[in-house]
């Protein structure tokens, strides 16, 4: 009877030390969330913006042209800020896939270009892995923390980690149309009439992405031929592809609501991220304009 009470004792024991321990890590990832979201708004270019009008597709080449025609309206606000929410699946293993729920909050700001993705994922039951992944004033973070409380490795700053961060951005613009405006200093090259590149910069970063559009005239997946993959802690570049699906309109726009990302390796291609959009709020105007119109 004593055992069975001191292990009734000691299981509630690590039931509060669990909970505690639990509640102080989201505690801290809270606040470091919120700190870069705050240095993300801050970095945001203040000022009005002229919104979008179809005079400015002209010499577009076809299926740009053909996108913004399906996806906007004309007279349509340019987008300062939208915040995200994307649930769904992510793969922890590169070789042998390894998928895990994920619930996530995203915020993006369009100029100066940046966004932080905060996701929990569930590696193992009562053991969630907390992330930010993030573009911020010209830097880039991936940071891992089991709990909240335990990191697991953290990349941040300039270089390959920025531009693979950017590189993320570009590629979810889809979901924030009016930032692939001419306009907003994106510069579009034929490639096919089902294809162009789109070439951007921030800073001291220049990339370029090749957009694919479906039979419906709307963007159907993104590449890049060259992406850093964290492979056993060392950064490896490889093709990286994106597909969107299941468009929806939403504030006078079409945006898609499922996407997939994937890295094309020797081996083949290894999906690591399907997400479907459960929340989606855009804001017309910079974070430091004050309050938003549209």
């Amino acid at each position: 009877m004593d055992i069975l009470k001191w292990a009734a004792v000691s299981l509630a024991a690590l039931v509060v030390l669990y909970v505690g321990f639990t509640a102080l890590g989201a505690w801290r990832w809270g606040a470091a969330t919120r700190g870069l979201v705050a240095r993300l708004d801050a970095a945001a270019v203040s000022g009005k913006v002229a919104p979008y009008v179809a005079a400015e597709l002209a010499g577009l080449p076809a299926p740009v042209r053909r996108y913004f025609e399906r996806a906007l309206t004309d007279g349509q606000p340019i987008i300062g800020s939208v915040d995200l929410a994307v649930n769904g699946t992510f793969n922890m293993g590169l070789e042998a896939p390894q998928w895990r729920p994920f619930t996530s909050d995203q915020r993006v700001v369009t100029n100066r270009p940046g966004f932080v993705w905060n996701a929990r994922i569930m590696l193992f039951p009562l053991v969630p892995v907390r992330v930010h992944d993030a573009y911020v004033a010209g830097e880039g973070v991936l940071r891992p923390s089991a709990l909240g409380m335990v990191p697991l490795g953290e990349v941040q700053g300039v270089g390959e980690i920025a531009k693979g961060e950017l590189m993320r951005w570009f590629a979810e613009a889809v979901w924030y149309p009016t930032a692939l405006l001419p306009s907003q200093g994106v510069l579009w090259d034929a490639v096919n009439a089902t294809s162009a590149t789109a070439t951007m910069t921030d800073g001291p970063i220049t990339l370029s992405m090749l957009f694919r559009f479906g039979a419906d005239g709307l963007v159907s997946g993104i590449r890049i031929d060259a992406r850093g993959a964290l492979v056993k802690g060392i950064s490896v570049m490889m093709p990286w592809e994106g597909r969107f699906r299941d468009y929806r309109p939403v504030d006078g726009m079409m945006i898609p609501f499922f996407g997939e990302v994937a890295w094309i390796t020797p081996q083949g291609e290894r999906p690591y991220f399907r997400g479907t959009v459960i929340g989606v709020t855009h804001q017309f105007g910079s974070p430091n304009d004050g309050p938003a119109e549209g």
